[in-house]
């Protein structure tokens, strides 16, 4: 290897690094009010969700097709995660959602409902 193509690779090296340290060390707070797009294996709907951060603790309220629950969560960097728990037809569904901050105002990722389904979502903040 010449001593141009090693600097070359020694650069680009610490850049992937650099950018690796920053965005593990940059946060995103998810405080706010979100438009979910949900799209599950039981089909689809567009929840609206507000959520507080207080350090990496999550509390917030979901409020969409399956009604309204209060919601507690975990967030640590750009991922997180919150759950609550429904009422459906006398059934109880714990719904999980884990995800990502792909910037201050969209998310994505995936939601559990319970044993009925998975999907995926993508949020805006409003």
């Amino acid at each position: 290897m010449t001593a141009t193509v090693r600097t070359v690779t020694i650069a680009a090296l610490v850049i992937v690094v650099a950018a690796s340290v920053w965005a593990q060390g940059s946060k995103v707070d998810l405080t706010g009010k979100w438009l979910f797009d949900v799209q599950t294996d039981a089909g689809s709907g567009t929840p609206t969700i507000t959520l507080k951060q207080d350090g990496e603790k999550l509390t917030g309220h979901y409020s969409g097709q399956l009604g309204e629950a209060d919601l507690t969560g975990s967030t640590k960097g750009n991922d997180f995660t919150f759950s609550f728990s429904v009422d459906a037809q006398g059934m109880k569904i714990d719904i999980t959602y884990k995800g990502t901050a792909d910037s201050k105002d969209a998310l994505k990722g995936s939601v559990s409902l319970g044993g009925l389904g998975q999907g995926t979502f993508t949020a805006k903040r409003q």
